[in-house]
């Protein structure tokens, strides 16, 4: 496993580097779109943005890890979420024959660097801080797992209000705050800038170039079109370094503005559906003419391109082709482990039928972005696909408790015919660790080993 030292010095070189670090091959061909990060440099960087690296700055702000207890954290992390049976599957074609049972795994699965960065700078923190109080403004990344973990670590979580805010009343001068790998808002960064608390920063790079790219946005005097959920951690962390901005969850809501830019509409329908995804004081008739596209890192990249794609062609039809980037800019942010592990689902499905597959099992949080778009791409193709959240979800009545695409947590039965061999497909989010999947596969393996013996009986 690659635990704790490359992925904390991958992504210190990742964030000590400028922007023009995350320059891509530019598409010159496109309306108005701008793959590098390259003209935040050029134009300066926003007020939040200075701000920001301020707090970076803090001697007590810390995102580089503890070395004298990386070892030791090391070898924690693998014997908590390392999985031999992952292992075994990986070093054979990524295919395991066990107990009446075949499963495929996908080719991407799985931990990222960034979330195991962020698991090791938390880990670290731990034992770096032994006789302080510990808070974690969110969970750290969406497994329950790796949060159970933390709460039996003594870390606190902070509780958050029926209105929405934090209790942050329970942080006290000398603490420790970890900021998830989500990131943190630009008011909660403040908050802690100043209080005489140590600060550790887990957010992953990747949701760190999405604030560089709206920061751009802000520079250039463009509006923030955020291809995301409004209500999610990484995405109120985003929004709270915008100025003006727009979150749309999906190509519904896509269209809708892009209506509204082409052809008007009405004003008050308009921010009554919006109301909870929109900038304070935001007026679509003075506010969409110059936007700039980025998103939230784990959303399905296929339609954050197809979204991107209608505001050029709404744009284009608007305004023509004077001066584009004065009215349309875009950015690729979602990060790479997302999109390898969707292409690595898609390859599933398309050889569905030559494997005969069965179902195909999705492990990761149901709070998981990144995981339930991984669902999303058997359940258009209409393979037979779970998410589960833990092995436990598969039950010895072979019954599965699983989240729908729609979000809904339903049981309902789950091998078909378990008379026959079963075949099934799997995968896991960047969230999850390989130790998960172990534990459902561990499941599977016992329901069909259960069902023969009592055959042979």
């Amino acid at each position: 496993m690659k635990f704790t030292r490359s992925a904390i010095f991958a992504a210190v070189a990742l964030t000590n580097v400028n922007v023009h670090a995350f320059v891509q091959q530019q598409q010159p061909a496109a309306f108005g779109v701008d793959t590098s990060l390259s003209m935040v440099t050029k134009a300066g960087l926003s007020r939040k943005k200075k701000e920001r690296l301020k707090f970076m700055k803090n001697e007590q702000f810390h995102r580089r890890g503890f070395k004298e207890v990386r070892d030791s954290v090391e070898e924690t992390m693998e014997k908590e979420y390392k999985s031999e049976i992952v292992d075994t599957m990986k070093s054979n074609e990524f295919v395991l024959k066990r107990d009446g049972v075949t499963v495929h795994l996908a080719k991407d699965f799985g931990f990222c660097w960034g979330v195991e960065r962020s698991i090791a700078l938390a880990y670290e923190a731990v034992n770096h801080f032994p006789d302080k109080k510990i808070h974690i403004t969110n969970e750290l990344i969406h497994n329950p797992e790796v949060n159970d973990k933390l709460s039996d670590m003594k870390v606190q979580f902070i509780e958050k209000t029926e209105d929405g805010g934090k209790r942050f009343d329970t942080v006290d001068e000398g603490d420790v705050v970890i900021l998830p790998a989500f990131g943190a808002s630009y008011e909660e960064m403040d908050r802690f800038d100043k209080l005489n608390v140590d600060v550790v920063d887990t957010t992953c790079p990747w949701v760190s170039k999405v604030w560089n790219a709206v920061d751009t946005h802000q520079k250039n005097g463009l509006t923030s079109i955020i291809h995301g959920k409004y209500g999610h951690e990484e995405t109120i962390a985003t929004i709270s370094f915008c100025e003006d901005y727009i979150c749309v969850k999906d190509m519904k809501e896509a269209e809708m503005v892009i209506d509204y830019i082409v052809n008007g509409g009405d004003k008050e329908e308009f921010l009554k559906y919006f109301k909870n995804a929109v900038s304070e004081g935001f007026d679509p008739d003075t506010m969409l003419d110059k936007v700039g596209l980025a998103n939230q890192t784990t959303m399905y990249k296929k339609e954050t391109r197809a979204i991107g794609q209608k505001f050029q062609k709404a744009m284009l039809k608007k305004f023509g082709p004077m001066d584009p980037k004065a009215h349309y800019m875009e950015f690729d942010t979602i990060c790479d482990a997302t999109q390898e592990r969707q292409d690595a689902v898609d390859e599933l499905v398309d050889n569905n039928e030559e494997l005969g597959l069965d179902f195909i099992l999705v492990v990761g949080g149901w709070d998981s972005s990144n995981t339930a778009h991984l669902l999303e791409i058997p359940h258009k193709a209409n393979v037979r696909s779970f998410h589960i959240n833990r092995a436990e979800c598969i039950s010895a009545d072979n019954t599965i408790t699983h989240r729908t695409v729609d979000g809904e947590i339903v049981t309902e039965p789950f091998i078909l015919d378990l008379d026959k061999e079963v075949n099934m497909g799997v995968t896991s989010g960047a969230s999850t660790p390989d130790a998960a999947v172990q534990e459902s596969l561990g499941n599977i393996f016992m329901l069909k080993k259960v069902h023969d013996a009592a055959k042979e009986e």
